[in-house]
């Protein structure tokens, strides 16, 4: 299993940071976790072509992890040429909405795909990329996710629960990858939360936004909805990850010296090893070996 960040910011604009995004790699699948604006960039910068892509999973349907899905949809139709199977998209309520919304009939991308579905010119490319005609519409397989609902894969199982994250207006939503190489769990966008702890134990890889700095935040709404990097601390060592990767990183405290202070005030409180999350960064699966765990 492969794991590597596409995006560690918000939806704050910057260049260093792009909005979330994380690509696994197990067996012969590339399943994707999040893709908000910015994130297919850096899936093309990592060398994964849309048309690798098997699986997308989305956590919550903020802009900041769902801004892309168009442009990976439509990319690896266009590119894949009706000669790969069709995207697998899973998310909470009202992701099959939105994608028909986007990519229905009357959606948002119709005028271009009635153009590349009629037009010579996109036939013609159509069929020199090894399609044949008439040429489809992309028909996503979309499947809505409820917290506890289990998916299996080939090899692979990933399990959801609910976080808390812009409830009730959200449904929002943590996932535990599980492989023979080893468990990733991610976050989504979440507070503290007793679903995080049953998702995260005993994992070898947890990727989880880090918000603020603890004792910063604005008002019990958002310290419920994000979290606070000693709140992450705690939750990491009560649930024994192996590695903690911080991420959702805000400009609050991306600047050096506070980084430093982040990563030493965890590290007082969970034994485990910890990533500062970067855009673009490979996170290894087992990490280097820490007997502060034992």
């Amino acid at each position: 299993m492969r794991i590597r960040l596409l995006g560690t910011g918000t939806p704050t604009p910057s260049l260093r940071r792009m909005s979330s995004g994380y690509v696994i790699e197990t067996g012969n699948d590339v399943i994707v976790m999040d893709h908000g604006f910015g994130a297919h960039h850096r899936l093309l910068e990592l060398g994964i072509p849309a048309t690798r892509v098997t699986h997308l999973f989305f956590s919550h349907l903020h802009y900041d992890h769902c801004g892309d899905y168009g442009r990976l949809l439509l990319t690896r139709w266009d590119q894949g040429a009706d000669c790969i199977p069709e995207l697998k998209v899973f998310g909470p309520a009202p992701i099959a909405d939105i994608t028909e919304r986007l990519f229905g009939l009357d959606g948002v991308y119709n005028a271009d795909l009635v153009a590349r579905t009629s037009h010579g010119s996109s036939l013609d490319l159509f069929k020199a990329r090894g399609g044949t005609l008439p040429r489809p519409r992309p028909a996503p397989e979309v499947t809505t996710l409820s917290p506890g609902d289990v998916i299996k894969g080939d090899g692979w199982t990933l399990e959801t629960d609910q976080v808390n994250h812009f409830q009730p207006f959200l449904v929002t939503l943590g996932f535990r990858l599980t492989t023979p190489e080893g468990v990733f769990v991610y976050s989504g966008d979440s507070g503290p939360a007793e679903s995080m702890h049953v998702l995260a134990r005993d994992c070898d890889v947890l990727v989880h936004m880090c918000h603020y700095l603890s004792g910063t935040n604005y008002s019990p709404d958002f310290s419920h909805s994000c979290m606070g990097h000693m709140e992450l601390a705690e939750l990491a060592r009560d649930a024994r990850v192996k590695n903690l990767v911080l991420t959702h990183i805000t400009e609050q405290f991306d600047r050096p010296g506070l980084r430093e202070r982040v990563v030493a005030d965890i590290s007082r409180v969970y034994g485990g090893n910890i990533f500062f999350g970067e855009d673009l960064m490979e996170i290894p699966l087992k990490g280097p070996k820490n007997d502060r765990l034992l």
